[in-house]
């Protein structure tokens, strides 16, 4: 995007210029009629020679723009780092020499061991995507749990979720379809279908609508920032819902960008790591500077520097039993000395199997990261942190928030990517170990009979 951004700046600078430089004998016929003016462009224009534009103007013109563009871009623009699946751990050896990095990604998953692993698709409420990328009038597609999701938002600015396909002819509704009201309408027949219920209310060429012309239609939320599904293998009806967030509701606290990853893993593995606090010290304990690659994370240069953590996770008891809490405490300690005011207090909430809050308090900023998971496919996860916070939290601070976390989380993914998932662990007598077992006890309501399991004669392992 900056490399073109800079060519652009660099086409309008030279143009520019140029229109500069004529610009004054242009001025000195402009009695001249329209005509004429019109016709001392086309000459000045058309007689321009390559030889004759001042390139020494264009490049520091050009260069002074870029920089403006950039300082805007990192002091004013919310940070948006999205990364593919290959993009993030995967080690790289000697066997991978000539593979790109999406072939060595395939290569990891096909020779994995991938265990007895628990349904794929758990109950409960998913992200399909941040609610401000959906404008009145437009529709998204979207695949996610299995389905395809046809997501807009009607001319009355609600949020709808159906099934991507008619059920006239199977064309995708969000390919070429239209918002007419509070109903999409089908690219292929003109047959619309309305968001609360998927009810066809109208078909241009037949008087009477058949009461069987319907599409599914989910059942949807939009809190905290985002649009929301909820789903449940037996078709049960929403039995809980998200806890709103005050500040992020009023308006208190503003979108101030994201993280965004795709993670070859059960779902279950990543919330897991909230009541495995052993693995903190393990993996998070090296200083952030040392880097994300586990292979070379603990440098002698950086081992004067560590993070240090505490933490204490628990489920709610009724009604909220869909709801576990994480304690969390950070402190950065220099030759083993701790510093004071980079501590940092996180009080996270789990909400059912894809929605973490996770409120920080850090120095004078407080804000939350609302992580969400929602499964792209059987053992492909996307997962999302969302920054917001205080509108005055300034932009660049709010970013270093957003790398700091997301450095965090890439050490996590080189573990997810790489891991068998162990559906009956070797737990040892430890309170810590304790805790996942507590953990996995409680994540297990999140199935049921019918959900779905991995089939892998159907399913298929690349990406």
């Amino acid at each position: 995007m900056k490399g073109n951004v800079l060519v652009i700046i660099v086409i309008l600078t030279a143009v520019a210029v140029i229109a500069f430089n004529r610009l004054q004998a242009v001025m000195d016929r402009f009695a001249k009629s329209k005509g004429e003016i019109l016709q001392s462009f086309y000459h000045d224009f058309s007689h321009i020679k390559l030889e004759n534009i001042p390139w020494v103007s264009v490049l520091c013109g050009s260069c002074v723009l870029y920089i403006c563009y950039y300082l805007y871009y990192k002091l004013f623009t919310p940070l948006d780092l999205v990364k593919d699946l290959s993009d993030v751990g995967y080690a790289t050896n000697s066997g991978s020499e000539g593979r790109s990095k999406r072939e060595v990604a395939n290569h990891v998953r096909r020779l994995r061991k991938i265990g007895d692993i628990p349904p794929v698709y758990p109950n409960g409420w998913f992200a399909l995507m941040e609610a401000h990328r959906l404008k009145k009038g437009e529709i998204e597609h979207v695949v996610a749990l299995g389905e395809n999701f046809a997501v807009f938002r009607d001319e009355n600015g609600s949020a709808h979720a159906v099934d991507a396909y008619c059920s006239h002819m199977g064309a995708n509704l969000a390919v070429g379809g239209r918002v007419i009201g509070d109903c999409i309408e089908c690219p292929f027949h003109g047959w619309r279908f309305r968001g609360d219920d998927g009810k066809c209310t109208h078909i241009p060429y037949c008087e009477k609508v058949p009461d069987r012309a319907k599409v599914k239609s989910w059942p949807v939320l939009e809190r905290s920032g985002h649009i929301f599904v909820w789903y449940h293998a037996e078709g049960v009806e929403p039995t809980w819902l998200p806890p709103e967030i005050d500040e992020v509701e009023s308006g208190h606290w503003v979108y101030k960008g994201r993280n965004q990853y795709f993670v070859n893993t059960h779902i279950q593995d990543i919330p897991e790591n909230g009541a495995d606090q052993m693995h903190l010290a393990q993996v998070h304990g090296p200083c952030i500077l040392s880097g994300v690659d586990l292979r070379y994370m603990y440098s002698k240069l950086w081992e004067f520097a560590k993070h240090n953590w505490q933490a204490e996770w628990q489920p709610l008891p009724e009604p909220n039993t869909h709801i576990a809490c994480l304690e969390l405490g950070h402190k950065l300690s220099i030759l083993d000395r701790k510093l004071p005011g980079l501590e940092m207090r996180v009080n996270a909430r789990q909400i059912g199997p894809g929605l973490v809050y996770l409120e920080f308090q850090a120095a004078c900023f407080y804000g939350v990261y609302i992580q969400t998971l929602t499964p792209i496919e059987p053992l492909v996860q996307k997962l999302t942190h969302t920054l917001f916070a205080s509108r005055w939290m300034p932009m660049p601070v709010a970013s270093a928030f957003l790398l700091g976390e997301a450095y965090q989380v890439e050490r996590d993914i080189m573990i997810w990517n790489n891991k068998k998932f162990e559906n009956k662990p070797l737990l040892v007598k430890s309170r810590a170990d304790e805790r996942i077992a507590r953990y996995r006890r409680w994540f297990s309501q999140f199935y049921s009979e019918n959900s779905p399991r991995l089939s892998l004669h159907k399913e298929g392992l690349d990406w």
